[in-house]
């Protein structure tokens, strides 16, 4: 049983995708680990933590390794997505995991190589000694020269789909499946409806701006409450306009457009800058000249 299960993970290569993910994940993990730890010694003297802080990274990726790689031939991120490592130099084509050698040689190269990276950075950042400068030059040199190495590496990692990382394709580690990947049955109609509701709600967005939403409100009120034209002379005028036709409270500085109803100037001159097509509520009338009201018959219609 076991000897079909490793066959069928040789067999079943790990998407690249899914290798980066894997390494995605163990960056977040670090990084809430270090958060987590660091927010215990709030409570101190800021700074408390920076004389020693690549040993105490150093030591919580060393207990991260101990409970991953060391027990479970994977990392928290592989594990997730249901990956784990391989041992690629074995000749047999079964699942390997690996050995002892390849998983201290993993802490070395990351665990180890993060820390003296971040050591001899303090180290060598103050001194200014003819000496120092030049064992800083040629770890920087070093430095930079595994960067391209690296570069390199997943340049030919896209390409061949395998060891997403210099470390991996130095020691021989490979990602594999823990387990045989089944062929999944997706139904489409659960998309089919989303993608429908998405394509309506954007089509909703670009049109909405372009409806006149106050035009229509004033068009279907005019429908609802029709008005019998006023008689056109002042003293009607006075008597039945004791009221702006947009908002039906007093006028405010009452103003005409050119018919027999009453506007406040601030109600009638937003929708007018709102609208150039701006008509009349309750007759329908288009805006010919904004006029003030006549001095007289806005105080009859206070003393009305």
């Amino acid at each position: 049983m076991s000897s079909s299960v490793g066959n069928e993970k040789s067999v079943n290569p790990v998407l690249r995708i899914s290798q980066l993910d894997a390494l995605e994940l163990n960056k977040a993990l670090e990084q809430l680990v270090w958060s987590q730890f660091t927010s215990c010694f709030h409570g101190f003297k800021p700074g408390v933590l920076s004389h020693i802080e690549p040993e105490l990274k150093a030591f919580l990726w060393l207990l991260l390794w101990r409970f991953t790689i060391y027990s479970k031939n994977a990392t928290v991120g592989q594990a997730i997505l249901n990956i784990q490592y391989k041992n690629n130099l074995s000749q047999t084509e079964k699942y390997q995991p690996l050995s002892k050698h390849q998983k201290l040689w993993y802490l070395i190269f990351t665990v180890g190589g993060r820390w003296l990276e971040e050591r001899c950075y303090d180290l060598f950042s103050n001194r200014q000694l003819q000496s120092f400068c030049k064992i800083k030059y040629y770890l920087n040199f070093g430095a930079g020269l595994l960067k391209l190495c690296g570069l390199v590496n997943f340049l030919i990692f896209l390409q061949k789909g395998t060891f997403a990382t210099l470390t991996e394709r130095i020691l021989g580690i490979r990602s594999v499946f823990c387990k045989p990947q089944s062929v999944r049955q997706v139904g489409f109609e659960y998309m089919n409806r989303e993608l429908l509701w998405h394509g309506f709600a954007e089509f909703l967005i670009y049109l909405l701006p372009l409806i006149n939403v106050q035009k229509l409100k004033l068009k279907f009120s005019s429908w609802c409450l029709p008005m019998a034209s006023l008689p056109n002379n002042e003293n009607t005028l006075a008597v039945h306009c004791k009221e702006c036709s947009l908002c039906g409270e007093w006028p405010t500085m009452p103003h005409t457009i050119g018919c027999l109803h009453v506007f406040c100037y601030y109600c009638i001159k937003s929708n007018y800058l709102l609208d150039m097509y701006f008509t009349c509520p309750k007759c329908g009338s288009e805006v010919h000249s904004l006029q003030p009201l006549k001095y007289k018959i806005e105080m009859t219609e206070f003393h009305a």
